[in-house]
């Protein structure tokens, strides 16, 4: 798929972006779909244009506006969360707002980012990220450089311009094709990022903001990745604790600190010899990723319970099953284009190490404070080191000065955007109120809490803020 992109003509950028209106078609199931037309460069909007993807549900009852949605990723696609709309929102929210789904720039349908083949992929992803030898070294060294030449030679003028910061000014191009004077919103784990980087670039736009399972901004990417590890590490350990407690729990330990050892010494012995799988070797980093996967959701712990039973006996097809999801690879063996799309914008969007020195040492630190988890996770980003496009600048505090109340939900045992990043992000923000689930799982938002919903639903509907610091019950 080619990379779509048309002469703007010479339009201003208000005329030409803030006062187009979307024309929508029936795409089934009561949804609606159109194209924005947005410049590819924003300090240069006569030149080239993208075409981002939209969908809506219509709002069933009186309508009070658009509420703009966004799983996260970067690289989640817009638009299936949006066909997902009805178990997304709230019946009490669809009712009074459309809701609407985009594509990001670089996402799904919005001119993807493209680097490798489907079996490039394939290799990239079972590539060792935890090289303990000279040869997984340089193998992973030839593998990430090969993923960064891959986005440049296959979409060059993109590449530059899928950041973070150039989907949130998208966002605000799109709003105003809505009708919307104000932006309504919900993002989720990186969608909090987008949603904090639009209230700090529009804040006089903002209506009302949830930003669940929130990502610090001001962490750089050595302390994102480390503190993403430690959340993993936190969530293995209370699945630990619920392990123990079935019947035929694979965990022979019985202690936390055993089941981290046994984890750590599976993930090891598959790095010397792989487990089988669907005819793939589920390596030691396919491992890692269909061990961390059932810890985004308590509901799918039973499924981390049956794969590592599965594990001790030398089958993997579970935790590659697992794996495949995260990473958005089908049964056939095609990929969206999730996991180019994550690394380009978070290599676009601030700086990484560019040595290899540099990486060893953070992955060292990084695996002291979450075992079995730590390096993968650092050295998952390589291909930054050898990136074609100069980052943005580094990362900073967000504080949307002048902006209305702003919901940041957090999870205490949040296995991808950890507590503590919640707590940053609210306290960042000039008028951040932070909402509290004691619970498991990665964002809390419909995930089981009738406190949470009930809070966040008042404050989406009728803006009815909660007092800072509010906490919630475990899932009831």
């Amino acid at each position: 798929m080619s990379l779509t992109i048309t002469a703007c003509g010479t339009d201003t950028l208000s005329q030409g972006f803030y006062d187009q209106r979307l024309a929508w078609d029936d795409c089934g199931d009561g949804f609606e779909c159109a194209k924005l037309r947005v410049p590819l460069d924003y300090r240069h909007p006569r030149g080239e244009e993208l075409a981002i993807s939209v969908i809506r549900l219509p709002a069933t009852g009186d309508r009070l506006g658009s509420i703009v949605i966004n799983p996260g990723g970067p690289g989640g696609s817009g638009i299936d969360y949006g066909r997902a709309a009805r178990s997304v929102l709230s019946p009490q929210v669809r009712d009074r707002f459309d809701v609407v789904g985009f594509d990001p720039r670089g996402v799904g349908e919005s001119a993807p980012v493209e680097c490798l083949s489907d079996k490039g992929l394939d290799a990239f992803l079972a590539l060792d990220a935890t090289p303990d030898s000279p040869a997984e070294l340089a193998a992973l060294e030839e593998g990430s450089r090969r993923f960064a030449d891959g986005c440049q030679a296959m979409t060059p003028r993109l590449l530059p311009h899928i950041g973070t910061a150039n989907a949130a000014r998208d966002m605000d191009v799109l709003r105003a094709a809505l009708g919307d004077e104000r932006l309504t919103y919900l993002g989720k784990s990186y969608g909090t990022y987008l949603g904090a980087m639009y209230a700090d670039l529009f804040p006089t736009r903002v209506r009302a903001l949830v930003l669940d399972g929130a990502v610090d901004p001001a962490l750089n990417r050595v302390e994102l990745n480390e503190g993403q590890a430690e959340g993993f590490s936190v969530a293995f350990k209370a699945y630990a604790e619920h392990c123990f407690a079935i019947p035929d729990c694979p965990l022979t330990s019985r202690t936390v600190d055993g089941a981290v050892a046994e984890l750590s010494s599976l993930l090891r012995r598959t790095d010397e010899e792989p487990l089988r799988g669907d005819g793939r070797a589920v390596t030691e980093a396919l491992a890692t990723l269909g061990a961390l996967t059932p810890l985004y959701d308590r509901r799918t712990w039973p499924v981390l319970t049956e794969a590592l039973r599965q594990a001790s006996t030398g089958e993997g097809e579970l935790l590659l099953h697992s794996a495949d999801q995260l990473v958005g690879r089908a049964r056939d063996g095609t990929y969206s284009n999730q996991t180019e799309a994550n690394m380009a914008v978070n290599c676009v969007d601030s700086p990484y190490p560019g040595k290899l020195s540099a990486f060893a040492t953070a992955a060292k630190a990084a695996e002291r404070r979450a075992p079995g988890f730590g390096a993968y996770v650092m050295w998952g980003s390589l291909p930054c080191a050898f990136w074609p496009v100069p980052a943005a600048e580094p990362n900073r505090p967000l504080a949307a000065r002048g902006a209305p109340p702003i919901l940041v939900v957090g999870t205490t045992r949040d296995p991808a955007t950890p507590y503590g990043w919640a707590r940053a992000m609210a306290a960042q923000l000039e008028s951040g109120v932070l909402l509290t689930l004691d619970g498991d799982g990665h964002t809390a938002y419909l995930n089981g809490s009738s406190c949470v919903d009930g809070t966040v639903d008042a404050y989406l509907v009728w803006g009815r803020i909660p007092r800072d610091g509010m906490r919630c019950p475990e899932i009831e």
